[in-house]
């Protein structure tokens, strides 16, 4: 499915999340998994890398690797990295189709406990590999697919759900990267993480279910219009709202950073088209903002 941009492209977005995701599994559990799921042998070893390079955070807790993969390179690419963990980590090699997830998690004795899931799926996402990719309450999946997703990991329970539509330099579609998540802050952590990545791959990005198909880029500072209309309308139709929910908004409904929900809320407010609570000093989670009448 990916060709050797979409691929770099995953891989780095992949070790950013990553990054954010493991330290803050290990604060609040002693134990910890992590699945990469379908990509290739150097994504996989990116991620086993990064593990290693948590070494003392690890050490103490138990953390295992699961790598699901077609890729016959996998055990020589692997086994160097293996030998440099700390044994409190565990990683499991399986080959085969993207959805022996759930057979894998099981196996790996993953309930319970914070899972990672980085899926790379070229076809259909199945309810069964969603379910175990939610694994009850602990899990959070980034999925690279070939189209919209959302409905599919409403489905599957994410009451949180983010997606881009990312298009290299050259214009190609790279496909769909859907998020699923009970956490804001994974939420934001990600949305940052595209952001990053696309500002150094020089990637923009689209709303897969916009039939419009307008791109935003994402180096320097973005064109903010399109994210403070989408506000106002948001606005019009749940009528007035705290910040911290037209943030979510931001995060689950546009490709745009929560940061760039308060300064397109900061321009609406300068234009006199919405009015806060209070009459100045820094946008406040908790403070509402209404339609000016």
């Amino acid at each position: 499915m990916s060709t050797d941009r979409t691929t770099d492209f995953l891989r780095e977005l992949l070790v950013r999340q990553l990054t954010t995701w493991l330290p803050a599994a290990l604060h609040r559990s002693r134990r910890a998994t992590v699945a990469i799921v379908g990509t290739d042998a150097g994504s996989a070893e990116a991620a086993l890398r990064l593990v290693a390079a948590h070494g003392d955070q690890v050490r103490g807790r138990q953390v295992t690797v699961l790598v699901l993969a077609d890729s016959a390179a996998l055990p020589a690419r692997l086994g160097p990295i293996e030998a440099e963990l700390p044994a409190e980590v565990t990683v499991h090699l399986l080959s085969g189709d993207p959805n022996r997830l759930p057979v894998a998690v099981k196996a790996a004795g993953a309930a319970g406990a914070p899972l990672f899931s980085f899926v790379d799926l070229p076809g259909a996402v199945t309810p069964k590999l969603l379910a175990a990719a939610a694994n009850g309450r602990a899990g959070e999946l980034l999925l690279h697919t070939g189209d919209s997703a959302r409905d599919a990991l409403v489905s599957a329970g994410f009451p949180l759900v983010a997606e881009v539509a990312p298009v290299l330099p050259d214009g190609e579609a790279a496909g769909v990267i859907a998020f699923g998540s009970r956490s804001d802050r994974s939420l934001e952590a990600v949305r940052d993480a595209l952001w990053a990545v696309g500002a150094d791959l020089d990637v923009r990005y689209r709303d897969p279910q916009d039939p419009t198909g307008v791109t935003v880029g994402v180096v320097g500072d973005p064109e903010l219009e399109p994210l403070a209309r989408e506000l106002l309308a948001e606005l019009r139709r749940g009528g007035s709202r705290p910040v911290t929910e037209l943030r979510r908004h931001t995060l689950t409904a546009t490709v745009y950073r929560a940061t760039d929900a308060n300064r397109a809320l900061t321009d609406l407010l300068d234009a006199g088209d919405v009015h806060r609570d209070r009459e100045a000093g820094r946008l406040a989670g908790d403070e509402i903002i209404a339609l000016a009448r």
